[in-house]
């Protein structure tokens, strides 16, 4: 298709349709008609530029013209609480379902290397001296990792740890699309991690390692590898579109990913309460773990019932879907 004839063609039928949808209450009974039949005309056109023409700006314009003529063709608005359920019960446990092989394999392949590298920091000689000093070693064993946890009010690190992981999610999903930021992130987490828990283990303190890493790290961990693997899905896009073209697979991925942010911020606020309140509270290790472990089952079965049950119904996780649904069309 040649987007600039058409583009020369229609576009002054997409103009008077923006101009009549501001109207709004003001329409006359002619307005009114013309709304109806230029509302079907535009959403013909949306299903031509979709299917022929790689313009995701184009698309984009012409999507909200058509959703905002739906609500006065349909004269219905969904209640913000509807959409905002809909959301959280199909949506977003969709596009989580969706890229499960990649945040699966991200998190199988980085509980691995952690495994190894905390294996050589215990098992190599010579190898945690030359990164601490036998001092520093101590400092950390005996109280850093811990008062980690305490030295702050509960409230205050919660909000904090929520603040700071919010932030590492949205790199991978915004950084995705260049691959290597991701994997630059998930190396310095995942080493960080593990070379803390060998000299903890070698130290003796694996029960206070994994004691208070264990609670919130079950559901922490899990929503940065869904982040991680949903990035690097992007940027997978990019490399191999498949049957789309890169712009059409780029634009459909990236607003799962924004659908992906919004969810799991969501998650990782409990999980920050869990940090903040659990993770360094009295109770006996094994009861912070069974809550750590309810809240990390929770998301998982969310995920697996909910955003199955969503994708196999035909639910993409594209945030585009909420304003768009089938029209009457004519001949473009």
């Amino acid at each position: 298709m040649d987007l600039d004839s058409y583009l020369v063609r229609h576009g002054p039928e997409w103009d008077r349709l923006t101009e009549l949808t501001g109207k709004r209450g003001n329409l006359t009974g002619a307005e009114a008609d013309e709304v109806v039949e230029l509302y079907q005309r535009v959403s013909t056109h949306l299903s031509v530029v979709r299917s022929t023409a790689a313009d995701p700006v184009l698309e984009a314009r012409l999507s909200a013209l058509v959703a905002g003529a739906r609500s006065i063709v349909t004269g219905v608005t969904l209640p913000i609480w509807q959409t905002v359920g809909r959301f959280f019960t199909t949506t977003f446990p969709a596009a989580v379902y969706r890229a499960r092989v990649w945040w699966i394999s991200v998190g199988l392949i980085n509980v691995a290397v952690a495994v190894l590298i905390g294996w050589r920091v215990v098992n190599t000689p010579g190898l945690g001296e030359s990164l601490l000093s036998d001092a520093e070693v101590k400092q950390l064993v005996d109280h850093d990792f811990a008062n980690y946890y305490s030295e702050n009010p509960a409230t205050d690190f919660a909000f904090q740890v929520w603040l700071n992981n919010a932030e590492v999610t949205a790199i991978c999903l915004v950084l995705g699309i260049a691959i290597i930021p991701v994997l630059v992130l998930l190396w310095v987490n995942i080493t960080n991690a593990a070379v803390i828990g060998g000299f903890m283990v070698a130290a003796g303190r694996a029960d206070v390692f994994y004691g208070l890493l264990l609670p919130h790290g079950l559901l922490e961990l899990t929503i940065v590898f869904v982040a991680a693997g949903a990035g690097l899905r992007l940027g997978w896009c990019w490399i191999a579109p498949g049957p789309r073209t890169r712009s059409q697979a780029l634009a459909t991925e990236g607003r799962a990913a924004g659908a992906m942010a919004l969810g799991l911020a969501v998650w990782l606020l409990i999980s920050g309460l869990v940090e903040g309140f659990v993770t360094p509270s009295t109770l006996p290790a094994g009861a912070r773990l069974t809550i750590g472990a309810i809240v990390w089952l929770a998301f998982l079965v969310y995920v697996f019932t909910l955003g199955r049950r969503a994708a196999r119904a035909g639910e993409t996780g594209d945030v585009e879907e909420e304003l768009t649904a089938p029209v009457p069309t004519e001949a473009a």
